[in-house]
């Protein structure tokens, strides 16, 4: 009997990644990324063959090319399918059981956005939109202002938000039903009422679309409105408003957390509201928090204007 390919098994592991554990279609084709480019680089083409030796060498060619958080994103995935050929019997002997995969990561803080900065980039917003020229600008600029308002209030993740449905903006009782990675959900309050305004005029002007596409940001043809679009209307605004700071969407995400926990909020509600698996990824922002602090003793604390001479 002929036995198969490591690239079938690989896409048995995939379509097992798709119908069982129920991964969404990104993190499927990253999958297929990190494996595609594991079978290329090594000669192996028999799963039996695969050693810890094979394993070594290639982690040893991916420290070579790639940044530490990158190699681990991509050694997590290999160690994944390999824990799955182990569950499925596929082989004798897990490649990973005996080896030891542990490195340092430099600590990369989250870049976060001034909260003065915020303000100025909604306000640009809100001024493209008293003063349109013509309908189409203002509606664009009343989406717009409820796309910056929701992921402010909410730190939503700039791929929830882009795929948030029809029915999960409920403004009625001001909750939003968050699908995070894994398909957990969660539900987000707004508390606002700005906020809540912002997202009432959007919708009441963009009805017909968000019905034609079924997705709540809608673009004025009706489709999905992508990522991509979002990133491009926040460098609009902010070269509108003379901002020198390169802004992404998800640094709307970092600043939510950190002024929650620069505002004493216990870092666990933080975690669920951000739809972190684990309290050690939200720690992170706790080092954000100590920067914070050392800026506002070295600034504030009076032992500064003490004098001896």
């Amino acid at each position: 009997m002929k036995t198969k390919p490591i690239e079938s098994h690989i896409q048995d592991y995939l379509d097992y990644c798709s119908s069982q554990k129920r991964l969404s279609n990104k993190s499927i084709k990253a999958y297929r990324t990190d494996l595609s480019q594991f079978t290329s680089h090594i000669v192996e083409t028999q799963l039996a063959e695969i050693t810890a030796a094979t394993i070594e060498q290639y982690i040893s060619h991916l420290h070579q090319h790639y940044q530490p958080k990158t190699v681990k994103r991509k050694i997590a995935c290999l160690k994944a399918m390999f824990r799955y050929f182990e569950y499925r019997e596929l082989i004798s002997q897990n490649p990973f059981s005996k080896m030891q995969v542990k490195f340092r990561e430099p600590t990369i803080l989250p870049k976060t956005i001034p909260l003065r900065t915020v303000e100025r980039l909604l306000k640009a917003i809100y001024s493209q939109q008293r003063n349109a020229k013509t309908p189409f600008q203002r509606r664009n600029a009343l989406r717009d202002a409820a796309v910056c308002e929701l992921l402010f209030a909410t730190g939503m993740r700039i791929s929830e938000l882009c795929s948030l449905g029809a029915g999960d903006v409920n403004l009625p009782d001001g909750t939003i039903l968050i699908y995070g990675k894994g398909s957990k959900e969660r539900r987000i309050q707004i508390c606002n009422r700005d906020v809540i305004i912002s997202l009432e005029k959007y919708q009441a002007e963009f009805t017909s679309e968000i019905h034609q596409c079924q997705h709540y940001f809608a673009n004025q043809s009706g489709r999905p409105l992508s990522d991509q679009a979002v990133r491009r209307m926040i460098n609009k605004y902010a070269s509108i408003a003379s901002i020198d700071l390169h802004i992404t969407p998800h640094m709307f995400r970092h600043t939510f957390a950190t002024s929650l926990l620069e505002a004493d909020v216990d870092i666990r509600y933080i975690q669920e509201m951000l739809g972190h698996s684990s309290i050690n990824i939200t720690e992170i922002y706790t080092h954000v928090a100590v920067s914070k602090q050392r800026d506002i003793l070295a600034a504030k604390h009076p032992r500064k204007d003490f004098t001896f001479h």
